[in-house]
């Protein structure tokens, strides 16, 4: 483990390179795991990672590489950057009270320097309000014998308010990594165990120590009593051990966020049963729509508590919007960055209608990317999930606000046909509305003047409700399109509690949703490919039989390659898989070895 090093730091970045270089497939790993090999080995502590030029398979640009991480790690920590250590000439001990400059002299009576003490390594604890300080607090939210753990989404919504980074968007606009990549970080010091798919995180028995540790400082109870200079792993106050021992920072006030992602949201009940899946349209069920009058509600904007301008400008948003006359409802949403919906006045009102909490979801979502977001989601295949999220939500009309600020050249000219590509698809093929701005002002000007209009759009006119009661997680998406084909002129909504049932990652996710998704997972499988997919497979297991089925040998190899090709090949347009895509989905379904 890095805490055995005596950089620990440098180490860690070191090791973050190794593990990129691995996942690209990288001729880079071998540099990067001689240099992480020798820094491990190295018993001697840095004050400047120019010093690391010593050791063996470290070069000007390794060097030049750590020393500008250490220069945004100090800036982030508001710690002075340490200086290039000059070099220093070796004296002897003083004879007769003269020095004596002759490196060759010999002194008997001179007493030996005493041996260094060896430097006992500080434990790991992430500095405070980073990522990882973020998301051990919300790891110790559980039970600490707990072996069942929490998902990522569910993660970052405990995690965000003890950190000052987004989980969900870059601080940096020319980076894409989010406070999430410290989970990295947390991980490879075994601090937290992660099983399952999807992924599940609980805290091992060392990030527990970690976790009573932090809580412990910030309490006022010294954690380590042979050492109570020491607050979450901060340095040495003696400024012998540089920046590098701890990834830690002493222990000082923060400002809370505005909203906590917890008290914020409304509570949401298990309200909407799994139900059974709805074979024809006379299976759906019947309702009398719950009536609203007009005047009886307001039209109120939401705004997901992630979205945020940079890490040290949280309110940015919000503040944005309230000073054009828009006071938005922090909360964290499962789907989307922005949505609207009616308030009640009287918030008893849909109580004593049979209805529950006191908002309507309005038939309007938002879902912001800046252009390095946007990239970044189409490279790591986020880009078409959200977008069946969006459509599986049931919500008419999804709005796509691009931002489009500057990014290096080097992006802009790899990936410019793709994001293209993105936007067309998401106009074309899913009927999105896109929405580009030139910055982050306008598109709070944008979202202030939609706020206006769909006030005056919906204000003076009266709601249909579809009771909660009939809705299941089988039967919402088909009975909203059912209702939308056959009563185009009426409108029909359902309540922001059962909104937020229906749209939890975890609690709503059918067998077919979880089918789309893993065959999203294959680059070149795009949403609207793997629904064609799914219609002729219904299942993961119907999928893998049908590969099975193909036979054996020479000719059996074949058919696998080409069974979703000439399946699907009567398909035009996007919809159709060519035959380089298939043998790409029979490498990993019907386990076809390439040659």
């Amino acid at each position: 483990m890095a805490d055995d090093c005596a950089n620990p730091l440098l180490l860690a970045w070191v090791k973050e390179w190794l593990d990129e270089a691995r996942s690209r497939n990288s001729k880079g790993v071998i540099i990067y795991k001689k240099a992480y090999d020798s820094l491990k080995a190295c018993p001697i502590p840095f004050t400047h990672p120019s010093e690391a030029k010593q050791l063996k398979n470290f070069g000007d640009k390794l060097c030049s590489r750590l020393t500008d991480k250490l220069k945004a790690y100090c800036e982030e920590q508001g710690k002075p950057m340490p200086q290039i250590p000059k070099g220093r000439k070796r004296k002897k001990a003083p004879v007769d009270g003269n020095e004596d400059d002759d490196d060759d002299g010999d002194d008997e009576d001179a007493e030996p320097s005493p041996p260094k003490k060896k430097r006992n390594p500080k434990p790991y604890v992430p500095a405070l309000r980073s990522g990882g300080y973020g998301i051990i607090m919300a790891l110790s939210t559980l039970d600490e014998n707990t072996r069942t753990g929490i998902t990522k989404q569910e993660v970052i919504e405990l995690a965000q308010e003890h950190c000052d980074s987004s989980y969900t968007a870059p601080g940096d606009t020319t980076k894409f990594y989010t406070a999430w990549k410290s989970m990295d970080t947390i991980r490879n010091k075994d601090l937290v165990y992660e099983k399952g798919r999807p992924k599940r995180y609980y805290l091992t028995d060392e990030g527990w120590d970690v976790a009573k540790r932090i809580r412990n400082t910030a309490n006022g109870i010294s954690g380590s009593p042979s050492k109570p200079k020491h607050s979450l792993g901060a340095a040495s106050a003696s400024g012998n051990d540089g920046p590098f021992h701890s990834l830690g920072s002493p222990v000082r006030s923060a400002p809370s966020p505005s909203v906590s992602p917890l008290k914020s949201m409304p509570m949401v009940l298990d309200i909407i049963p799994d139900g059974q899946p709805v074979t024809s349209t006379s299976s759906l069920p019947k309702f009398t729509p719950i009536n609203i009058p007009p005047g009886s509600f307001t039209v109120q904007l939401v705004l997901d508590i992630r979205e945020v301008r940079s890490k040290i400008d949280r309110d940015y948003v919000q503040n944005g919007l309230a000073a054009k006359g828009v006071t938005p409802i922090m909360r964290s949403l499962e789907v989307g960055d922005i949505l609207w919906v009616a308030k009640m006045k009287d918030p008893t009102l849909l109580s004593s209608l049979g209805a529950e909490g006191d908002e309507i979801l309005l038939d309007y979502i938002v879902e912001r990317k800046r252009l390095d977001d946007l990239i970044g989601s189409i490279k790591d295949g986020r880009f078409h999930e959200q977008k069946f999220r969006l459509r599986k939500s049931g919500i008419k009309n999804v709005i796509y606000i691009i931002e489009e600020f500057s990014i290096s050249v080097e992006n802009s000219k790899h990936y410019e046909e793709a994001v293209e590509s993105a936007i067309a698809s998401t106009q074309v093929v899913n009927g999105y509305f896109v929405k580009k701005t030139q910055k982050l002002d306008d598109s709070i000007q944008y979202l202030a003047r939609m706020t206006r209009i769909l006030k005056g759009l919906y204000e003076s006119k009266s709601l249909q409700v579809i009771p909660t009661k009939v809705i299941t997680s089988h039967n919402y998406t088909p009975l909203i399109s059912h209702l939308r084909e056959k009563k185009p002129a009426e409108d029909f909504y359902i309540t922001y509690t059962a909104f937020a049932a229906l749209s939890s990652k975890s609690d709503s996710l059918t067998l077919r949703d979880v089918f789309l998704k893993m065959l999203m997972c294959q680059k070149g499988v795009t949403g609207e490919k793997a629904l064609e997919i799914q219609r002729r497979w219904k299942t993961p297991h119907e999928f893998v039989k049908a590969y099975e089925n193909c036979g054996t040998g020479e000719q059996g190899r074949k058919k696998k390659m080409e069974l979703v090709s000439s399946q699907m090949s009567d398909l035009v347009g996007r919809k159709r898989i060519m035959k380089a895509l298939s043998v790409k989905i029979a490498e990993v379904w019907g386990d076809v070895k390439l040659d």
